[in-house]
């Protein structure tokens, strides 16, 4: 924990450009103790100082910036590894802190937050829980530091919400498996050096016939193909992947052959958690921007923020953010206690991605004319917001997800 802190002066020194918001900051008192509001500070100081001035230079070329490394940046402030043992230099912490730094680093940039939880949970944290001691000394430094970037493909084509669907397969060879098929919507495709997998090693054995495998940039028959144009978190790089006669040794499997829905299943109860936090950051965002707009602009010869409409409008705005910041943070505590709750993990991303997009709604109307120009971050916030709707289990799979929880029940 000493390390994250005293990061902040390394990093003060090496990043010339630093802007700080000093805008209106919502309590947090009632959930996170002394320890951990220290640490939301810092990572909202590193956030807002080395992330946020370039976030509307990524939307608008849709890539990170190339003169500066802030794969690198996050690493040397550790936020890469929080929720991995300090041997391999992370920090041994769990997810409630994991989702503190996904919710300020969102509060900067929606983008480079999104490629951030796929890289530091959807990758990082599946090898922490999964792999064997070999994967984790030989992936996990390089990845932590930033080095590397880590990604995971499960959807394909024609297998989104119905992934065990899947039709990528991989065949055993001398050695290992011979992978054939393609994989879509891929955050960090592009840039990845380190991929989690997932291919039918059984095609006639349905969910108990798949394998997650760990597979390395630069392998024999394996491509990225495309990179995708999408509606918003446009710079978190998406593409499709594309496995030709990919050789992969039998010693890239990721737990056991066949047990790869186990890993795919528990891994998407905690990215749905720790994703959450990234709604919870664009609302956050929002409200940046609508609190000192309103007391600011003027109708009628007074500011629009004594109007009884636009003050309805921000309570809703505060509201939602902060029942969702309640959700998701004790859901949170849950987990680190070893309690994990697939309908709660389910809801927390459910109710927190809906909100964002009402917020950011709000937001744009708060602000009229201005809320419409690009000019305006809202507009952005309102295209990343809409994402977490989609990613991680559509809106409509998690409903199903907890409507049968609590049938089970």
């Amino acid at each position: 924990m000493q390390r994250l802190f005293a990061a902040r002066s390394v990093l003060g020194n090496a990043v010339k450009t630093r802007r700080r918001q000093h805008l209106s900051s919502l309590s947090s008192s009632l959930l996170f103790d002394e320890t951990q509001l220290q640490f939301k500070e810092s990572v909202s100081k590193f956030a807002q100082d080395v992330i946020a001035p370039h976030a509307e230079r990524i939307d608008k070329t849709n890539s990170f910036p190339k003169d500066v490394n802030l794969w690198k940046l996050m690493g040397e402030f550790n936020l890469h590894g929080i929720t991995a043992p300090e041997e391999y230099g992370g920090l041994g912490l769990g997810y409630l802190y994991h989702c503190i730094a996904m919710e300020e680093i969102s509060r900067a940039s929606g983008s480079v937050a999104l490629s951030y939880g796929a890289h530091s949970n959807l990758c990082i944290n599946q090898l922490v829980r999964n792999g064997n001691t070999s994967q984790k000394h030989k992936y996990l430094p390089k990845l932590i530091s930033g080095e590397h970037v880590g990604a995971l493909a499960m959807s394909e084509p024609n297998a989104g919400s119905d992934v065990v669907s899947m039709k990528c397969k991989a065949d055993k060879v001398d050695g290992g498996f011979l992978i054939n098929g393609n994989k879509m919507w891929c955050t960090n495709g592009p840039s990845a050096q380190t991929l989690i997998v997932y291919a039918k090693t059984d095609t006639k054995a349905g969910s108990k016939g798949i394998t997650a495998f760990v597979i390395e940039k630069g392998m024999a028959g394996f491509s990225t193909a495309q990179k995708l144009d999408k509606l918003g978190m446009r710079g978190s790089d998406t593409c499709e992947l594309v496995f030709e006669n990919c050789f992969v040794p039998e010693e890239n499997i990721l737990g056991k052959e066949g047990k790869g829905v186990y890993v795919l299943m528990s891994g998407l109860d905690l990215e749905r958690l720790v994703l959450a936090a990234g709604p919870l950051g664009i609302m956050q965002a929002c409200l940046d921007i609508v609190l000192p707009y309103i007391r600011q602009r003027e109708q009628f010869g007074r500011p629009v923020g004594e109007f009884q409409f636009i003050q309805g409008k921000v309570a809703d705005m505060y509201t939602a953010l902060q029942s969702s910041r309640s959700y998701v943070y004790s859901v949170a505590r849950e987990c680190d206690n070893g309690k994990v709750d697939p309908k709660d993990c389910a809801g927390t991303i459910l109710c927190a991605a809906e909100r964002a997009t009402q917020v950011a709604l709000q937001a744009i109307q708060c602000l009229g004319g201005n809320g419409y120009i690009n000019e305006y971050a809202t507009g952005r916030l309102l295209r990343d917001a809409k994402l977490y709707e989609i990613g991680a289990g559509t809106s409509e799979i998690r409903r199903m997800v907890i409507g049968r929880e609590l049938f089970k029940e």
